[in-house]
């Protein structure tokens, strides 16, 4: 069975939903405190160097990360999950999937741990990368039908993503007051019956 090496509400959280989501069975091995030195940091290290997470023990042995790939893994399984190949809708899927990634999580890299990258002047660099990342979920929630998902009566992997980040910084209520669409996205998620169980345990819901 595969393995997802994370922490409850962190970015393994996007994995273990979409794994819950696509039926495909998992154990999950929580390695809290990987980000400083310890006993998880170093198990973690010994599959995946950068000790980032989600890691992800495939059945075979192989490693998985980055969660992009592991959604493009995801669909291999189960297509069903994205818009069908040659529909419009395919390319905003795959464009939004590779922007969320690209753009969105890095702004997490920098405010998280400002010290690692300007030990001169943290918290600056803190304040400006959530308020770019406020200006992208402005920009991403312009570009979603949210009726009730990002692709209208179709659910897909991109929806997760919003369902898991909206937890994150900058909050719920900025989202409900700011985003509307992705608001509306996450709550749609979140009422799936058999998301419920993975939500709550990454404190989704």
């Amino acid at each position: 069975m595969m393995k997802v090496y994370g922490v409850p509400g962190w970015g393994s959280a996007i994995s273990e939903v979409m794994l819950t989501l696509a039926e495909i069975p998992y154990t999950f091995i929580n390695v809290d405190g990987f980000d400083s030195d310890g006993p998880s940091r170093e198990l973690l290290k010994k599959m995946n160097p950068l000790c980032q997470i989600p890691t992800l023990r495939m059945e075979n042995g192989d490693i998985m990360t980055e969660t992009a790939a592991i959604a493009l893994m995801i669909l291999d399984r189960r297509p069903d999950l994205a818009p069908p190949v040659g529909h419009v809708e395919r390319q905003q899927f795959q464009r939004l999937l590779i922007w969320l990634v690209a753009n969105v999580y890095p702004t997490f890299t920098y405010a998280d741990y400002p010290e690692r990258w300007t030990p001169d002047a943290p918290a600056q660099l803190k304040k400006n990368c959530i308020e770019y990342r406020k200006s992208l979920y402005m920009w991403l929630n312009d570009q979603l039908s949210a009726e009730p998902y990002a692709f209208g009566d179709q659910l897909t992997l991109l929806d997760v993503y919003i369902a898991v980040m909206r937890t994150w910084g900058p909050g719920h209520d900025w989202f409900q007051d700011n985003t509307p669409n992705i608001s509306a996205i996450a709550d749609a998620v979140c009422q799936i019956p058999r998301l419920r169980t993975v939500l709550k345990s990454n404190k989704i819901i």
